[in-house]
């Protein structure tokens, strides 16, 4: 596939693309090593929860709310 074919695709199909290769990139955890920066940025999310400064929500409700955000939208 190349980049014109996907630049082309719409963002519905682009979205399943990228979750389809991230499954694939991701099936073996320990393959995936994390920059060094995140476990700090994990560190303070959870610090900012902690004090009731940000709400968490689960994958699904994350993933329904940007997809009520991009409602209409058909390509990047």
């Amino acid at each position: 596939m190349s980049a014109l074919e996907i630049q082309q695709m719409p963002r519905r199909e682009k979205l399943r693309l990228m979750e389809a290769l991230w499954a694939d990139l991701s099936r073996d955890e320990a393959e995936v090593e994390s920059p060094a920066w995140h476990a700090d940025a994990l560190r303070e999310t959870a610090e900012r929860v902690a004090r009731g400064e940000e709400k968490s929500l689960s994958w699904e409700q994350a993933k329904a709310k940007w997809s009520s955000s991009t409602v209409g939208a058909t390509s990047m």
